[in-house]
């Protein structure tokens, strides 16, 4: 058995029916060669292969009492892979509709624990003939930038490569990760609370600088909104990509990055939807910004949880696009700036501040009512710059699945790959009706920053 880290053991005590804690990505593949390539093929290219499953696809969670199951991984020694890689066909008439609403559905169901924590779907039926594959992921086994970096590593950026494999095939021997004694586990549980005692007078050196110059917005201060309510465990799924050379002539010349015509976009698509629902605060959404906490390259399959989590001012009070793009950028600044001051270890201690709110609603005991820590989730997760292929089909487009919460009914999520950005938005079923018209409203906001940049 191998420890957990208090973080990734977080997402599995805060699961529950309603509140599913996998992320999630939806991928379109189309053949790139002259041979045809079947969904059922490529079922049959994930479901088979040689080696190893590599350890992270083997965890789920302990199961003996004396273990505390949110605690401890085991290795699972007799995995049914035709149970986690699965073929799937579409109703007719077979459009991008019919598909969003499987995945909404597959997106709202629990993972097994008592199989090691992860799916695959291969989805036929396509009108257009592209060929999707919907993963999920639990994100006590890796967080939203691992997950795409493992996919990413398992394609190809050849398009005659024929030698692709599943990322959970490793060519490494097994060898004796499964059976840990009671030596090793108790040698575990000392290295583990030795790296704990280290880490606290690094963690209390960095609150007085936090205390003293806490960057704005800060935590418990947002608006009440239609988004901030308890949430059921049914799900709604849209998804849109937009070519990047269009984001970044959005923001030529003004100094603003990707991440800054990112969040302007939602901010503006925001803004619109609560509009449309007569329910637009008077005060500004404040978003919470994952910031990935790796650093440098990854050559192995990356596992558990690396992110510290920023506040940013979204600007939805101000109706000028301009004025909302220049609040977003300087407010991601102030956050990038206090956390270039302090070590990965107190930004996580600062990030822990920024969504203690969170674990709130599970709270046993009854809370006074609070403004929310934050209103919604905005993720931006890197991929690959070049096109990259899978034994002969390219993938077109990947869109991000991640996690509405308690509190948090709706979650924006993008990855940029070839030469787009792809939008993933998940959604509270009963809270967040009309959904994709957020997906009009992105772009909208996009043509008003083009506008404005010309």
């Amino acid at each position: 058995m191998a420890l957990m880290s208090p973080l990734d053991s977080v997402f599995l005590l805060l699961e529950s029916r309603e509140h599913p804690m996998h992320v999630g990505g939806l991928s379109l593949f189309r053949p790139s060669g002259a041979q045809p390539h079947s969904p059922r093929r490529l079922h049959e290219e994930l479901i088979s292969g040689e080696g190893e499953l590599a350890p992270v696809f083997r965890r789920r969670p302990a199961r003996s009492l004396a273990s505390f199951s949110a605690l401890q991984w085991e290795l699972d020694d007799d995995i049914d892979i035709e149970y986690h890689v699965r073929l799937l066909s579409l109703p007719a008439p077979g459009r991008v509709r019919e598909l969003l609403e499987l995945v909404s559905m597959l997106h709202g169901s629990l993972l097994d624990r008592h199989r090691p924590l992860w799916e695959v779907y291969v989805i036929d039926g396509l009108a257009d003939g592209r060929i999707a594959l919907y993963t999920k992921t639990h994100h006590a086994l890796m967080d939203g930038v691992s997950a795409v970096r493992t996919w990413q590593r398992a394609l190809s950026a050849d398009p005659d490569d024929r030698g692709c494999l599943p990322p959970w095939r490793s060519t490494r021997p097994r060898g004796h990760a499964g059976g840990t004694t009671l030596l090793r586990r108790s040698a575990d549980v000392l290295r583990t609370a030795g790296r704990i005692g280290a880490a606290v007078p690094e963690m209390v050196s960095g609150a007085y600088e936090l205390a003293r110059d806490y960057p704005e917005p800060r935590p418990f201060r947002a608006p009440r909104t239609m988004f901030n309510v308890a949430i059921t465990g049914a799900r709604r799924f849209a998804a849109q990509s937009w070519p990047l050379p269009r984001l970044r002539a959005a923001g030529a010349g003004t100094g603003a990055t990707l991440n800054d015509i990112v969040l302007a976009m939602c901010a503006g698509a925001l803004r619109r939807y609560l509009l449309a629902e007569q329910a637009l605060p008077a005060d500004p959404l404040i978003a919470m910004v994952p910031v990935s906490l790796r650093r440098g390259p990854e050559t192995a399959v990356s596992e558990g949880n690396s992110v510290g989590a920023a506040l940013c001012d979204l600007a939805t009070d101000a109706a000028d696009p301009v004025e909302r793009l220049t609040r977003i950028h300087a407010s991601m600044a102030n956050a990038k700036n206090t956390m270039s001051r302090l070590t990965p270890l107190q930004i996580l201690g600062m990030s822990a501040i920024n969504v203690a709110g969170l674990a709130l609603p599970a709270s046993p005991v009854r809370l006074p009512a609070s403004a929310p820590p934050f209103n919604i989730i905005i993720s931006n997760v890197p991929g690959a710059a070049e096109p990259r292929y899978w034994n002969g089909l390219r993938l077109e487009a990947v869109y991000p699945a991640s996690i509405p919460l308690d509190g948090q009914a709706i979650n924006i999520t993008t990855v940029s790959s070839g030469d787009a950005m792809h939008f993933g938005i998940v959604g509270c079923r009963r809270s967040v009706p009309h959904l994709q018209r957020l997906l009009t409203g992105l772009e909208q906001s996009l043509v008003e920053l083009e506008s404005c940049a010309r």
